[in-house]
C-alpha cells in the first residue's frame, strides 16, 4: 500500500451541517449514508466522484483524508522515514487518526477505516459536472512538488505556463499544485456538460457565486456556506492549447520529472 492509503474525503469543518447539505443537494450531489465513528455531527455528500466530508468540529483545513489500514504501526514507520505530525491519536480504545501538513501549510489527515459507505458508481455528475481536480494553492509548484512525489508517485500533467501547475493522481483522486494568485485556498474543479441548466439553478436557489473569477477561465465560482470554493469550467483547463516556446506542455516527460523531484 502507498504512504498515503486510498483517498477518502475533502474535509472541511462545517458550523452549520444543514446549510451546506442543503447547497450541495441544490447543486446534485447525493448524501452517503455514514458510520458511527466520529462523536461530532458529521456528513458527507457526493457526486459518484469527488466526496466533501462536513464536520461539526474545529480543526485546521479545508484537508484531504486518507484511509490507511494499521494506521498505527504505519506512523511509528512515517515517524522514522523523518515525517512530523500536526496531530496523532493512536489507542487501542480510539478511532486512529493522524494529520501532517506539506509545504504549503495544506492539512493532510489519514484514519485506519473509512467513515461512511462508498457511493454508487452509477451516481450521475452534479450540475457542476465532471469532477477532475482538488487544486492546492502553491508558492513554489515545483518544491511543493518534490513534497508529493513520494506520496503520490504519478505525475499526470506538468504545465510551466502561464503558471506553473501541476497534477498528480494522489491515490483514487487528482490532486493539482498551482501558482495562480487567484487562488485563496483549497478548491474543488468541475467542467460543467449544461452551462444552462446550472446558471438556472444558480439564479433560482440564489447559490452565492461569482462570475469569470479570474482562476484558469472558469466561468463561474460557487462558494458553500462552510467554505468550500467550487470553480467551474467549460473544459478542462490542463487541455487547453497554450503557447510555451517550441515546447507543447503535453509533451513533457512527466517520468523524467518525477524521477527529479523525487531525487
Amino acid at each position: 500500500m502507498s504512504v498515503l492509503g486510498r483517498f477518502l474525503e475533502f474535509s472541511i469543518y462545517t458550523p452549520n451541517i444543514l446549510d451546506s447539505l442543503g447547497f450541495y443537494k441544490r447543486l446534485g450531489f447525493r448524501e452517503q449514508q455514514i458510520g458511527d465513528v466520529w462523536s461530532h455531527k458529521y456528513a458527507v455528500i457526493s457526486d459518484g466522484i469527488i466526496c466533501i466530508g462536513l464536520h461539526d468540529r474545529v480543526f485546521d483545513g479545508p484537508a484531504l483524508t486518507f484511509v490507511h489500514q494499521d494506521l498505527a504501526a504505519h506512523a511509528r514507520s512515517m515517524t522514522d522515514h523523518g515525517f512530523e505530525f500536526s496531530f496523532l491519536q493512536l489507542d487501542e480504545d480510539a478511532f486512529n487518526e493522524l494529520g501532517f501538513i506539506d509545504r504549503d501549510g495544506h492539512m493532510i489527515s489519514m484514519i485506519e477505516a473509512r467513515t461512511f459507505s462508498p457511493p454508487d458508481e452509477n451516481t450521475a455528475d452534479s450540475l457542476c459536472g465532471a469532477f477532475f481536480e482538488i487544486v492546492l494553492p502553491a508558492k513554489d509548484a515545483l518544491r511543493s512538488g518534490r513534497f508529493w512525489a513520494p506520496l503520490a508517485p504519478s505525475l499526470l500533467h506538468l504545465r510551466e505556463e502561464p503558471t506553473t501547475h501541476m497534477r498528480f493522481d494522489a491515490n483514487n483522486v487528482s490532486l493539482g499544485l498551482s501558482e495562480s494568485i487567484a487562488l485563496s485556498g483549497p478548491s474543488l474543479c468541475f467542467k460543467c456538460h449544461d452551462k444552462k441548466a446550472l446558471q438556472r439553478q444558480i439564479e433560482n436557489e440564489y447559490l452565492s457565486h461569482k462570475k469569470f473569477p479570474g482562476f484558469e477561465g472558469a466561468f463561474v465560482e460557487l462558494q458553500a456556506p462552510e467554505g468550500t470554493t467550487l470553480y467551474v469550467f467549460d473544459e478542462d483547463f490542463l487541455g487547453e492549447s497554450y503557447v510555451v516556446d517550441e515546447t507543447d506542455p503535453a509533451d513533457v516527460d512527466s517520468d523524467s520529472v518525477l524521477k527529479q523531484l523525487v531525487n
